[in-house]
């Protein structure tokens, strides 16, 4: 069976280019990680290589416009790889912002904790920062 597949993927049909065009890119890649400066290889990616263009996916605009500016001095570091290399594209593409849950869960205070806060409290005279503590300690209590 993984004969049979493996043949499959290396023959000269369409699933044997899409092979090869992921190796080549995988080559590419590890290439643009080379010549790019550090600071931009990590928010963005080689994204594709159609007819000699390589294609950049920057995380943000700022980036983008960065490597345009690189854009020859890319071009360049791949011919010189060994690689047909006619310009350098380079898109926006944004990766998924992952955001943190607004329904967090609220964790009681300790004893220890609330003992430190109500000493706290004690020892400040009667101004906004201790009735924030008295609100604090009479919110604590409730939940318990």
């Amino acid at each position: 069976m993984q004969n049979s597949l493996e043949n499959y993927l290396e023959a000269d049909g369409g699933a044997g280019n899409v092979l090869a065009h992921a190796r080549l890119l995988m080559k590419l890649t590890n290439l643009y990680q080379e010549i790019a400066p550090v600071y931009l290889g990590r928010t963005s990616c080689l994204a594709n290589y159609k007819s000699g263009i390589i294609i950049i996916h920057a995380f943000n605009g700022a980036v983008a416009a960065k490597l345009r500016q690189l854009a020859p001095t890319l071009a360049d570091g791949f011919s010189k790889r060994g690689i047909e290399c006619n310009g350098v594209q380079v898109k926006v593409q944004a990766n998924k912002i992952i955001t943190q849950s607004t329904t967090s869960t609220q964790k009681p205070l300790g004893s220890r904790a609330l003992r430190e806060i109500e000493g706290l409290r004690d020892s400040l005279p009667d101004a906004p920062l201790r009735a924030a503590l008295d609100s604090l300690l009479a919110h604590a209590a409730k939940k318990e």
